[in-house]
């Protein structure tokens, strides 16, 4: 074979150099540089922040406080909460029953399916009641009949107290003039509601009276369709619910409705993708 000439060696060993170089290069692109962050990662970024929030609510701000405990479950270190820094909203429980007791008794109604409580629980609304910290009597510390008197009949009459709550009471924003205090609240005994036949109930069970007025609302809460639940969804799971009153103002409940929230960043694009116009022509949306 006829030897080949200097300069077609020079030639033949700079285009392997570049063949190696570009091979390099591809293998590099493809795992061993990391890739600038996207908008969107900066963006989940900002919201979740360095110092995580402690202080949010479960379903309607301002009313449904809760703080975040650590190592709340103790088997994983978990806390009880971890609170949204974009919207103050809780994001995940570590443990979604704690703190939480049975649901108690629910009332029937005729024709209905029951839907499924067996081993439904909600959070306690009782220790809520400490209107300006009163005490463990709740309301009951000064509507004891003699601090405050009872009232001697449930007409309806323009309260000087609690204008925080209810700014009327002969204008309740509840029931569009039909109702006023003491059609839910006993006279005598400030920490219970009653139902419409005179029956006490506890605060942890509003759904009680509630559905006496708002039946079809009351059927689709049992059912699963209104609402809020987290836990088992199996048949039978162990289940906690929202109760209404957990949800809706029933001091307000016309006027004040629930406010529109900014809405959790989304998670950033898997890398090599730009846009997500492929996730969305998949599912057929435009």
């Amino acid at each position: 074979m006829k030897p080949q000439s200097a300069p077609t060696t020079v030639i033949i060993v700079l285009a392997l150099f570049a063949v190696v170089a570009g091979g390099l290069a591809l293998v590099g692109g493809l795992d061993i540089h990391k890739t600038e962050p996207s908008a969107a990662e900066d963006q989940v970024k900002a919201a979740l922040g360095t110092q995580p929030v402690t202080d949010c609510f479960e379903s309607r701000e301002k009313y449904t406080a809760v703080s975040r405990t650590e190592n709340v479950v103790q088997q994983y270190g978990y806390p009880n909460i971890k609170c949204s820094n974009t919207t103050s909203g809780v994001l995940w429980y570590g443990d979604p029953f704690d703190g939480t007791i049975p649901i108690g008794e629910m009332p029937e109604i005729t024709d209905e399916t029951q839907g499924d409580f067996a081993n439904a629980v909600v959070k306690p609304r009782e220790p809520r009641l400490t209107y300006f910290n009163m005490g463990p009597d709740g309301c009951a510390t000064c509507h004891n009949g003699s601090t405050v008197p009872f009232p001697k009949d449930a007409k309806p009459r323009l309260i000087a107290m609690h204008q925080d709550i209810v700014e009327n009471s002969l204008q309740l924003m509840h029931g569009r003039g039909a109702m006023w205090c003491l059609d839910c609240h006993s006279a005598t005994n400030r920490n219970k509601l009653l139902d419409r036949r005179g029956n006490e109930i506890t605060f942890s069970q509003p759904q009680r009276l509630c559905g006496s007025c708002h039946g079809e609302k009351y059927i689709d809460w049992r059912e699963g369709i209104h609402g809020k639940r987290i836990g088992e969804w199996k048949t039978g799971g162990k289940k906690r619910w929202w109760v209404c009153t957990e949800c809706h103002n029933p001091h307000t409940v016309q006027t004040i409705r629930f406010k529109p929230i900014n809405p959790e960043p989304p998670p950033p694009l898997p890398k090599g993708m730009k846009t997500a116009d492929l996730e969305r022509a998949g599912h057929n949306v435009h």
